[in-house]
């Protein structure tokens, strides 16, 4: 990475902060789409033969904040009994017990289904 993509890239980075502050998350999409550039990395890909398309990537420095928010929502968690034992669980756990109580239903093992719906804080 040069010298100019890596100011753009913190010029980025300080006016997301900025943003998050004044308009929450749409602040920082319109930002993203303004400085495309500096934001996400655009590759050209062969889609077949006679065709080439041009995709965008999210950079390394949004993309390792987008896996960390995400690893953190999946271990947060809910205020829902688990299916055996304990008054809390994670929240992929409770993704788990609902696909597994869904696919019981789906196979008749079960006589309703009614998925347990937690509140993200």
């Amino acid at each position: 990475m040069n010298k100019q993509s890596k100011n753009q890239l913190n010029a980025c980075r300080v006016n997301h902060d900025k943003k998050r502050g004044v308009c929450g998350e749409v602040g920082r999409y319109l930002h993203c789409t303004m400085v495309m550039h500096a934001c996400f990395i655009t590759k050209y890909e062969v889609l077949s033969r006679k065709k080439i398309g041009k995709r965008a990537y999210l950079n390394d420095y949004d993309s390792k904040g987008l896996m960390y928010g995400l690893n953190r929502l999946f271990e947060s968690e809910v205020e829902i009994s688990r299916i055996r034992v304990g008054k809390k669980q994670s929240f992929e756990t409770l993704i788990n017990e609902e696909a597994l109580l869904l696919a019981k239903y789906l196979r008749n093992e079960r006589a309703s289904w009614n998925p347990r719906i937690p509140t993200l804080t």
